[in-house]
């Protein structure tokens, strides 16, 4: 059924959901409390009974009257629903287009059926909307989850001729709402990506000496240079022998391995891991891009999402299409089984950035699927941890339960920092920390990378 045969069916006086939509306004609640006030006082005062039986005759005809044409009033039409990119926590815009397809003056308070965890300002607000008229509602959303989202209409309180009335009525359109993970942090841990970047062009660039994957330059002939490195049309032109000189390849890869399994749900000042994961995720792909690097992307433990590295204009709008409504499932997340999976679809050197949350009974699994992907990638593992943990130990000890706690989890954070060092004894490049350190840590630990020549 369409949005056009919806009002009207909704707008048929015959109908039983219009009639069932109906309540009095407050005037006229004050108007019946005053009718059975005198029918009271007639008890005790004999004349005004006949003021009763005049204000019940008002109020059994005008009322009646105006019920009757709120049922006959057309239902406001919703022709259009449109909106900006909607990101988590961060207000955007919501437009509504309403028309009154009749010949009549509509007044009434509109409410969108958003969803009901999302903050809303401007809702519900007060229209009036004169025959044939058009009208456009703007109002913010400010979503509290990624993901879609259905909107399936709109709510509306229509007033009466007389104002007596107020009639409820649902014109219909559904509107799908995706929210994407916030970016704002990119300004902040970007800007020293940026800089470095502006620092490092004006380096000098050591050449290879050999044959390389990019071209630099050409050169004189040096005793030892292979035949197929000779230039032989600079050659006939400069009438001396002429090589060409080439440099390690500057385009490499950086694939990341998210998980998205149980122990993504953990949630750290209102955000899930998961959610904290993504930002991290598409900052650091941001300055990769920027580096001139192709980025991809695998997830596992839940979702199986996969994006293969790239680097062209679109690959920050592909990889946000891929990932925002990826949820925290509830499974157990196998990180060696993605390890596996991981080098049948990329074969190829990269760095491979995995970002988890490990418990003690994963790091036989980790370690093993860091074995397996350090033979053929540059394996960085950012491990998160809970900031609760932190909190506790900053706490003052003031009874056993508190020690007891305290000794608990300090022994939990030496074990983990055990299989920390044991992953770094096998090359692992490792990152310890809470969620909201993730961009800047991450952004940080790629650079070095860069400059150190190892990616």
């Amino acid at each position: 059924m369409t949005v056009e045969e919806t009002a009207l069916t909704r707008s048929d006086p015959r109908s039983l959901a219009i009639w069932l939509g109906m309540r009095p306004r407050t005037p006229l609640v004050f108007a019946l409390a005053g009718w059975t006030a005198t029918g009271l006082a007639a008890v005790w005062l004999p004349q005004a009974g006949h003021v009763w039986q005049g204000i019940g005759l008002l109020l059994g005809v005008f009322p009646a009257a105006d019920l009757l044409a709120l049922a006959r009033l057309p239902s406001p039409e919703l022709r259009g629903r449109t909106h900006g990119i909607l990101l988590l926590g961060a207000p955007g815009r919501v437009r509504l287009t309403l028309t009154n397809p009749s010949a009549r003056h509509l007044r009434f308070r509109l409410h969108d059926l958003h969803p009901s965890a999302f903050a809303v300002s401007g809702l519900p607000c007060e229209v009036a909307l004169g025959a044939g008229a058009t009208a456009r509602i703007d109002y913010r959303l400010t979503p509290s989850e990624r993901g879609s989202f259905t909107i399936p209409g709109c709510e509306i309180a229509l007033s009466s001729p007389l104002g007596l009335w107020v009639g409820r009525r649902t014109p219909t359109l559904s509107t799908t709402l995706r929210v994407f993970p916030n970016l704002a942090r990119i300004g902040r841990d970007v800007l020293p990506a940026m800089q470095d970047r502006r620092a490092a062009a004006g380096g000098r660039r050591r050449p290879r000496r050999g044959e390389g994957a990019e071209f630099h330059q050409l050169r004189g002939y040096h005793q030892g240079d292979g035949l197929r490195r000779i230039d032989w049309k600079a050659t006939a032109r400069m009438r001396k022998l002429i090589a060409r000189e080439y440099e390690d390849e500057r385009d490499r890869h950086l694939v990341f391995l998210l998980d998205t399994g149980r122990r993504m749900r953990h949630r750290d000042a209102g955000r899930s891991h998961l959610d904290e994961a993504l930002s991290a995720l598409l900052t650091v792909a941001f300055v990769a891009l920027a580096h001139g690097d192709s980025v991809g992307l695998m997830t596992y433990g839940g979702a199986r999402r996969w994006c293969a590295p790239r680097k062209d204009a679109q690959t920050m709008r592909r990889l946000r299409e891929r990932v925002y409504d990826v949820q925290p499932s509830l499974e157990a997340s196998d990180p060696l089984q993605a390890a596996r999976e991981l080098l049948h679809r990329m074969p190829r050197r990269a760095l491979v950035v995995m970002i988890t949350n490990s418990r003690d009974e994963d790091q036989s699994g980790m370690e093993r699927a860091a074995r397996l992907l350090r033979r053929h990638h540059l394996l960085m593992i950012a491990d998160l941890r809970e900031s609760a943990l932190d909190r506790s130990l900053e706490t003052e000890i003031a009874d056993l339960p508190g020690a007891l706690r305290f000794h608990a989890v300090h022994g939990w954070l030496a074990t983990r920092r055990h299989h920390r060092e044991r992953l770094r004894h096998l090359g692992v490049e490792i990152l310890d920390l809470l969620p909201a350190q993730l961009p800047g840590a991450m952004v940080e630990r790629y650079l070095a990378i860069k400059r150190a020549g190892r990616l």
